[in-house]
């Protein structure tokens, strides 16, 4: 009879802390647990023997659970990342090597802390969204046996959902990380591109592949991009994280537009629509504005993909040995990859030309929203539609997935409800690249108040988070010309400003009218007596563009924090007292044009 351990990473931390479990009790009843499941699931390739898990263990030993922040912590890996003296397969034996050193995120994990328990199933070369093109069997889902586990990251995603590690890695070049978090009740997290080096993993498509993390919550998920997110020497396609995005970013959110597609496609499913709208209204009651968004540019981009020439970059992995070793590829894979040879430069500039005008329409709608809702797929697939049509019914599940590291954004997958037979049902949060802890943020709340059950049958019980989360966005407060339609207010509209809210201030500021110019400027100063609300407006503008922006504001006047009328503390326009020399007060105007039209 198995045990069920709570494995999320402050719940095991607290054991470790609290002497109530060590690493090699921990590790030794898992791997027992594993044994017993991999017969009916297909998970691992290599599960770790206990005597290749007691490098790590020793690793342990002396040190104190508060000295590394994933102490004792265990993890999978999929089966196309290095383990250093573990074979690394792609779920191909003929591919099969086994390297010398690991890939930067497991040497960055196990640094950390955390202990790796073995390699995980996948579809062959990640390809694939289903979980049953492998030889070493098929992975079914974890809580439905009559459907898949997703893939290719299929093994990853059951390690979490069955409670035999806390978290688990795998890729994401089309929907890998994404669609079996959803069908398994996880988060799945793909990052921005870059963001988690791919140095040690086989590559599917180079310019697109993301190592992706399975989590029980999106908190645990944020921890762990938090930690790992750093600029590697050793991945030419590695990306410094803006410092909007690093861990302190992850927070409350209170106000955001959310794009909802249009059209949306179920694919006849009768469940799926009646739960993507109850997810809408969740987020609606957490303080989203709902908006259309024409989705059509997005699709053109995803079936680029697959129908266009990318897959010779795919074919430019596995391309040698099916030509070499025609019968050691599945047959389904060769399908896949079979007009590859044919690709012409030609035909990929003209793709790429295409794609960058998608590109750049999409990221028009983008800037619009704070996010996009989706549908983590159109419908679930049975396991006897796979056998019966593999490519068509893997192409329905990367519906909503496809285009997303083609447009270069950031996405996670977050549990969203449960269809009537008890089939886990989850949706996509995606945003502009580099705003990952702010859709981790979205996905955090979204958790918190659908309230469904995680793996285990259990609740989330750690505190929300109370700072603001933050994005690629600043905001900024103005109250004198930089209002819209003022003489200054191109300083914000050049520069991608938006104005998201007319308001006021709250009643503990005093407005005047400074000596000098022209231009007219108005300072606003807080005071602790004859204070009064000040009209306002609230803008957005892209974060890069906030330097260039503070820098060519004039004395006295700055940026500092501003408190509007209902509590909220914004970045906007102070004045240094003084500069209130000479300077006329205009508080009793209750702003800046009541002052303006005033004088004519």
């Amino acid at each position: 009879m198995t045990r069920d351990f709570d494995l999320r990473l402050d719940t095991l931390r607290s054991a470790y802390t609290d002497l109530k479990q060590t690493p090699r009790q921990l590790i030794a009843a898992l791997h027992e647990q594993a044994l017993a499941l991999q017969g009916e699931f297909n998970l691992f390739i290599h599960l770790l023997s206990l005597e290749e898990l007691e490098p790590y263990l020793v690793a342990l030993d002396g040190q104190s659970p508060a000295s590394l922040p994933l102490y004792g912590v265990p993890f999978a890996i999929k089966d196309n990342i290095d383990l250093a003296g573990i074979p690394t397969t792609a779920a191909c034996p003929a591919f099969a090597y086994t390297p010398e050193t690991s890939a930067t995120i497991v040497e960055q994990l196990i640094a950390l802390g955390a202990i790796p328990m073995g390699k995980t199933n996948l579809d062959q070369f990640a390809t694939g969204l289903n979980g049953t093109r492998s030889p070493y069997g098929e992975c079914r889902n974890s809580v439905h046996p009559d459907y898949p586990s997703g893939g290719s990251s299929a093994g990853s995603s059951l390690a979490v959902a069955l409670g035999l590690c806390s978290f688990a890695l795998g890729t994401d070049t089309a929907g890998s990380g994404r669609v079996p978090a959803a069908l398994n009740n996880l988060v799945g997290l793909k990052a921005s591109k870059g963001l988690i080096s791919t140095a040690g993993v086989v590559p599917a498509c180079r310019t697109l592949d993301c190592v992706t993390y399975f989590t029980a919550t999106a908190a645990e998920a944020s921890q762990l991009l938090a930690l790992t997110a750093t600029l590697d020497p050793r991945d030419e396609y590695s990306r410094t994280n803006p410092l909007w995005n690093d861990g302190s970013a992850f927070g409350k959110v209170e106000r955001f537009r959310f794009g909802v597609p249009q059209p949306l496609e179920f694919l006849g499913c009768a469940q799926s629509p009646a739960l993507f709208e109850a997810t809408v209204e969740h987020l609606k009651s957490i303080g989203g504005e709902a908006v259309p968004i024409d989705f059509t540019p997005f699709l053109e981009a995803a079936r680029l993909l697959y129908e266009g020439p990318w897959v010779a970059e795919r074919y430019s992995v596995a391309g040698e040995l099916i030509e070499q070793q025609p019968d050691a590829v599945l047959p389904v894979i060769k399908a896949v990859l079979d007009k590859a040879p044919s690709t012409t430069a030609v035909q990929l500039f003209r793709a790429q030309y295409r794609l960058q005008q998608l590109k750049a329409i999409c990221d028009r709608i983008m800037a619009e929203v704070d996010c996009v809702l989706t549908p983590a797929y159109p419908r679930p697939v049975t396991l006897d539609e796979l056998h019966a049509e593999p490519v068509r019914r893997n192409s329905d599940l990367g519906y909503y997935t496809n285009f997303m590291n083609m447009l270069d954004y950031a996405a996670v997958a977050v549990p969203a409800g449960v269809m009537a037979n008890g089939l886990p049902w989850g949706v996509t949060l995606f945003g502009r690249v580099f705003t990952d802890q702010y859709l981790l943020s979205l996905a955090d709340a979204l958790q918190r108040h659908t309230g469904i059950p995680l793996i285990g049958g259990r609740s989330i019980t750690s505190p929300a988070p109370q700072n603001p989360a933050r994005n690629d966005r600043a905001r900024v407060v103005v109250c004198g010309a930089h209002l819209q339609g003022l003489p200054l207010n191109w300083q914000l509209s050049q520069r991608g400003g938006r104005l998201l809210e007319t308001t006021r201030s709250a009643p503990h500021y005093a407005l005047y009218a400074l000596a000098g110019g022209p231009p007219m400027r108005p300072g606003m100063l807080r005071v602790a007596e004859g204070g009064a609300a000040i009209a306002v407006e609230v803008w957005e503008l892209p974060s890069s563009e906030l330097g260039s922006f503070l820098t060519g504001i004039p004395a006295p006047l700055g940026l500092g924090k501003v408190e509007l009328e209902d509590g909220r503390w914004e970045t906007g326009f102070i004045c240094d007292p003084y500069g209130l020399a000479g300077a006329q007060e205009i508080t009793a105007f209750g702003g800046w044009r009541a002052y303006m039209k005033s004088r004519g």
